[in-house]
């Protein structure tokens, strides 16, 4: 178990990109609509003044003034002084999230032996860890150990926490309940419900690989307009992010790379093996990083690097018809760079730009993802910050 602590960010700077909405706002929902738009400005751009905040929503000055009063009083906004003008008049006066008074628990649960979790603040500054190991856990034993890992973060969080963020394997609906997750042992589990009434806070679940997704575009600087962010860990998922919105599909599992059959008794040099879901010869049985491990250990540079490739152009034939049906500019890898990078991102890209149209596939980026072991925890917070605050 490990804890550490970091500086606290400063409330001053905006933060990252925000999502496209894709959901009609309803007139019931116009007050709490406002309110999110309020808080996004402010977390996005900055402090701000009232008449700032009415040009970039489109609200009007007394709508904002009215919603600030209210932000002021729940002590989310705080004023920070008169801007310094030169213009004739009175000088505007500032408003800022209090960013650094709150705090958001979240855990990521992406590996195949550790649960990581941490305390952040709102503009995803990591200010204390906590990691435990599963130890093969799975179904009510690996619920009340995530149960407990959260306990803990509340309990040494510096600030009030307004939420957590839980990043989990499987098909995740959007209430946080989840479908099915084989590589835990969790079916038509409602984990949101569940943690939040035992809890005593909000609790937001989401799948994940959409989490990281998430942390990508917000703070990584991925492509708005088509990217796909593959996470490889115990199981190999996928979320995408198209025209700045999150791709959920019809089932809420949209992204679902890993379990795309991809050897079979035709394929050369590969034994289709038994996969978690029930099937054989899934992408996941050859792309996780136990897969990997297993695959490359013992073997010299040379023969690891060739394992290495193998497996990507396997990764490749998976992507193609995704990346070409969507067009997307980018793929980004998520996972231990020593697997990843080089020879099988290599053969990954060279099999798409194979088998897709030169328009599509010559332009491609396949890359590493540019955030580090703590980017899908920052997805995890930007779950919470969507959920309580409306921000995205």
């Amino acid at each position: 178990m490990t804890a550490t602590t970091q500086p606290l960010a400063a409330p001053t700077q905006g933060v990252g990109r925000a999502l496209r909405p894709t959901a009609k706002v309803l007139p019931e929902h116009a007050r709490a609509h406002n309110r999110s738009l309020v808080l996004a400005h402010l977390f996005h751009e900055g402090p701000s003044s009232r008449a700032d905040i009415a040009r970039s929503t489109g609200l009007t000055r007394v709508t904002v003034s009215g919603l600030v009063a209210d932000l002021l009083g729940e002590g989310l906004v705080e004023e920070l002084g008169q801007r310094t003008e030169s213009r004739v008049g009175k000088p505007a006066t500032l408003v800022g999230m209090r960013t650094q008074d709150f705090s958001i628990v979240a855990v990521d649960l992406t590996d195949e032996e550790r649960m990581h979790g941490a305390v952040l603040t709102l503009t995803g500054a990591v200010v204390l860890r906590r990691d435990e190991p599963l130890e093969g856990r799975t179904g009510q034993a690996a619920q009340d150990q995530l149960e407990a890992l959260c306990r803990e973060l509340l309990a040494g969080a510096p600030a009030p926490v307004i939420g957590v963020g839980v990043a989990s394997p499987g098909v995740i609906d959007p209430d946080g309940r989840v479908v099915q997750a084989p590589n835990r042992g969790w079916y038509d589990l409602p984990l949101a419900e569940v943690l939040t009434a035992s809890l005593g806070v909000p609790v937001h679940v989401a799948n994940d690989a959409n989490t990281r997704a998430l942390a990508e575009f917000t703070y990584g600087g991925a492509a708005g307009s088509g990217s796909m962010v593959v996470t490889v860990g115990e199981g190999v998922g996928a979320g995408i992010v198209v025209d700045g919105a999150l791709v959920r599909g019809r089932h809420h599992a949209a992204g679902e790379l890993g379990h795309v059959t991809v050897v079979d008794d035709t394929t050369p040099g590969e034994d289709p093996r038994a996969c978690a879901c029930g099937r054989r010869g899934c992408l996941e049985t050859v792309l996780s990083v136990p897969a990997l491990r297993r695959r490359t250990a013992g073997l010299t540079p040379e023969d690891s690097d060739a394992a290495l490739a193998s497996v990507g152009r396997l990764l490749g034939v998976a992507l193609a018809p995704v990346v070409s049906a969507l067009d997307l500019a980018e793929v980004l890898l998520c996972g231990p760079s020593e697997l990843l990078d080089g020879a099988l991102t290599e053969a990954a890209l060279d099999t798409v730009r194979s088998r897709t149209m030169p328009v599509i596939g010559q332009e491609l980026a396949l890359r590493m993802g540019s955030l580090d072991e703590d980017g899908t925890l920052a997805g995890a917070a930007v779950l919470v910050l969507s959920g309580q605050l409306g921000v995205t």
